[in-house]
């Protein structure tokens, strides 16, 4: 079972100005222990947008305090009797969702029926997902992330990490990794097909990563500026477009690609311009979340080819652990700048100055000394 006497510590946002570099350092509770749940020593966890939406309230007021992070690699040392797949001292990761009803009685959305997402293995689409920070569990208790010292996890969403993948390299892939993974596998990015990415940031280059992975005939990165096409091209993309900058674009590239991942968080790109990059049939896949949800679509953009538009979110515990596989068996190496826990604040003003090239990751060495050290 692994100790039970420890203190959960970590940076808490107080406030919407939390985002400012103003996360403070302090003990919390976690949610009570239950004999499903694993707990986590926690030693590394990637910074995610999904962090800083929530520090600042961006999507919805936050329930404070907060303690965010959701791309979590650790070591397993508390493990409930229940849970079968992990063991003491196993390397462990857990993502963006921490519990779902998985048809028990009493928590399923609706208690006449089973729900049908959780009985397919789509946990992510649960009328009643817990997120892994930002939520409550089923037993009342806060659910809180993955920038602190510990996290108390239901086991179902904790997935072992295969040996072949650095912690640094798989911490970002429980999120940002799997959010553009999903829907690539979903709508058959593989052999034949022709895959544009929208947004080269820490969601757009796994899309370049993984389309390439997944054996897309071609791959095309896009993006605003011209100032990424160096990076896109490293990372596998076979052709790079500059929408903001190379002129007659989308007349140049209309009805080249079969599907678009489009992982811009903006209600202003050019969407109809996307669809018009489509083939006939083709699909476009939203994964970025404005914070005002906005997402203008012309209804001829969509009856001009019989065109569709998709949403995808996260991905389920099995797809996690099947792209895990395949990033190590395949040694896909997404691009992340290790930043020292104790600097976690200055690593959030950098993210949301937009530095990251492509993924921060948090590292808990000597979390305690380094800590104490920065107050």
């Amino acid at each position: 079972m692994g100790s039970q006497s420890r203190e959960f510590q970590g940076w808490l946002g107080l406030d919407a100005d939390s985002v400012k570099g103003n996360m403070k350092w302090q003990s919390y509770a976690p949610k009570d222990w239950e004999e499903t749940d694993v707990d986590i020593k926690i030693s590394h966890c990637g910074i995610c947008g999904s962090d800083i939406h929530t520090l600042r309230s961006g999507w919805k007021p936050s329930d404070y305090p907060v303690c965010v992070g959701h791309e979590i690699i650790g070591t397993a040392i508390r493990v409930g009797s229940a849970v079968k797949h992990v063991k003491v001292g196993d390397r462990v990761g857990v993502g963006a969702q921490s519990d779902s009803c998985q048809n028990r009685p009493g928590i399923r959305p609706n208690k006449d029926e089973d729900c049908a997402e959780c009985a397919q293995g789509l946990e992510s689409y649960c009328a009643r997902m817990v997120g892994t920070y930002g939520s409550r569990h089923f037993n009342g208790g806060k659910s809180l992330g993955g920038y602190g010292l510990y996290n108390r996890a239901p086991g179902h969403f904790v997935i072992p990490i295969p040996e072949g993948l650095d912690s640094a390299d798989a911490a970002p892939m429980l999120c940002a990794g799997v959010t553009v993974y999903s829907p690539l596998k979903r709508f058959g990015a593989g052999p034949g097909k022709k895959v544009g990415i929208v947004g080269l940031g820490g969601l757009g280059h796994f899309g370049v990563l993984f389309a390439r992975a997944l054996g897309a005939d071609k791959v095309v990165a896009i993006s605003r500026r011209e100032d990424k096409r160096a990076d896109a091209l490293k990372l596998g993309a076979d052709a790079y477009v500059a929408t903001a900058e190379e002129e007659g674009w989308a007349k140049k590239h209309k009805s080249s690609l079969d599907l678009i991942i489009s992982t811009v968080s903006s209600a202003q790109m050019p969407l109809g311009d996307y669809m018009g990059m489509l083939k006939a049939g083709g699909t476009l896949v939203q994964v970025g979340a404005p914070e005002d949800g906005a997402l203008p679509i012309n209804a001829f953009n969509l009856i001009g080819g019989g065109k569709k538009v998709a949403g995808s979110m996260i991905g389920s515990p099995s797809e996690i652990t099947e792209m895990l596989r395949m990033a190590a068996d395949k040694g896909v190496k997404p691009w992340v700048e290790k930043r020292a826990m104790k600097d976690a604040n200055q690593a959030v003003l950098d993210m949301v100055a937009g530095n990251a090239r492509y993924r921060y990751v948090l590292v808990n060495e000597g979390i305690e000394n380094q800590v104490q050290a920065a107050l």
